[in-house]
Order: structure tokens, then C-alpha cells, then sequence
């Protein structure tokens, strides 16, 4: 059976919605079983083997289960690993972690990750009652976005995404002349903002983006 893992992946931009983050430039990999037992408080540390840590102490990295804090990362010899060390990173014994690391190129770094609760956009995207002020700021965010692109997109694709939901990235992309990973690229933008929302398939407007569009942030 192919083993299930989570792209956990650090916030994006500094302007994010309800968080300073800066970008971490590369993506930790967690296996979901483990993302559920550091939930449940039973796993605080991972083991990785880096050219350079992949990760900042203390950002936020999202995953399947909601966001983790990165409260430490420190580089470590294998041979100081102890088996309490192992348990905490939800294996058997020390032999483990250093099998697991097994083949792998760079130097051993220890991290210890906290769960810090719920992905914050769950909430923000049910906010639907958008004041004036609320409206401004989205507004003036993205026409920020568009202003950094060679063409305006932002209401293009909140439109396709509203006249087209639960439809491929693939096929949403070709319907609006535009390359795939920059398609993707630009609707994860728009859930930082908790205006779209991913489905099993493709996507939605969030209440918070049918807001927005009801309200005249359209074509």
C-alpha cells in the first residue's frame, strides 16, 4: 500500500490574513499518521536530513490536520539520538529514526513541532459579512495582485471559479489562457484571502468570495 503524505507547506506572503509569515521556500514532508499524533500531542519531533533546514522556528506550516507550530530546529550527530528522542518522533527506538534517514543527502536536524490548532482560513472563509472597511482592504489586496501581473486576473478567476465549481485546475486554466501552475498558483493566493475554498474536485467560492462577488467585485 502507498504510503499517505501531507505537503506541509509554510505561509505563503507576508501580507496573509491574520499572520506575519514570510516565505520558507520549501516544503516539509509528513507522513498524515504522524500529523495525527502530533495533534494529539503523542509526537513533538521529526527527524529530516537537509542540505539547509527546510523550515523557520517559528512559522506555521499547514497541513491535513491544521497548523503546526515550528518550536525548534537544531542540527544533531546520529550517533546522539537517543531512543527517548525516537519515541517522541512516534518510532520504536533510535534504530528506526536512523533507518528511516537512511539514503538520504544532507546534515540531521532535529524538530520539534507543536500543533497550534485549526487552519486559521477554515474561519476566515465563513466570513461573510464584509463592512465597507472589510471590503476596501480585500479590494485594495487584490488589486495589489493585479497590479503585479502583466494582466489583471483576480476577477477572472473568481468568476470562472464561480461559473465553473468543483472543475480540474487543468480545465479551468485552459478556459482562461493560462498556464496550469500559475493558475494554481494565483487561486492559492485568493484562499489566503478566504475567498476560495479546494473541493475533492476543483473549487469553490467561499461565503466570504460570494460575498465579495455579490457585491460587485466582478467583471
Amino acid at each position: 500500500m502507498r504510503k499517505r503524505w501531507h505537503k506541509a507547506t509554510t505561509r505563503a506572503r507576508n501580507d496573509a490574513v491574520g499572520c506575519n509569515a514570510a516565505v520558507d521556500g520549501a516544503a516539509v514532508l509528513i507522513k498524515v499518521a504522524t500529523l495525527r499524533a502530533i495533534a494529539q500531542g503523542d509526537v513533538d519531533l521529526v527527524f529530516r536530513r537537509w542540505a539547509s533546514p527546510r523550515a523557520t522556528v517559528g512559522r506555521r506550516i499547514r497541513t491535513a490536520v491544521g497548523e503546526l507550530s515550528v518550536e525548534a530546529i537544531d542540527k544533531v550527530r546520529q550517533s546522539d539520538i537517543t531512543d527517548a528522542e525516537a519515541i517522541r518522533a512516534g518510532m520504536t527506538d533510535k534504530k528506526a529514526v536512523l533507518a528511516s534517514l537512511r539514503g538520504r543527502q544532507g546534515s540531521t536536524y532535529r524538530v520539534k513541532l507543536r500543533f497550534a490548532g485549526a487552519d486559521r482560513r477554515d474561519a476566515l472563509r465563513e466570513q461573510a459579512d464584509l463592512d465597507a472597511a472589510a471590503r476596501a482592504e480585500l479590494e485594495t489586496k487584490l488589486k495589489r495582485m493585479d497590479s503585479r501581473a502583466d494582466k489583471a486576473w483576480t476577477k477572472r478567476v473568481l468568476a470562472a471559479i464561480e461559473q465553473q465549481p468543483e472543475t480540474r485546475a487543468a480545465d479551468l486554466a485552459a478556459a482562461l489562457d493560462m498556464p496550469r501552475d500559475v493558475f494554481k498558483r494565483r487561486v492559492r493566493k485568493l484562499k489566503e484571502l478566504g475567498l476560495s475554498q479546494s473541493l475533492e474536485v476543483g473549487y469553490a467560492l467561499s461565503p466570504r468570495g460570494r460575498a465579495l462577488v455579490d457585491g460587485g467585485f466582478r467583471e
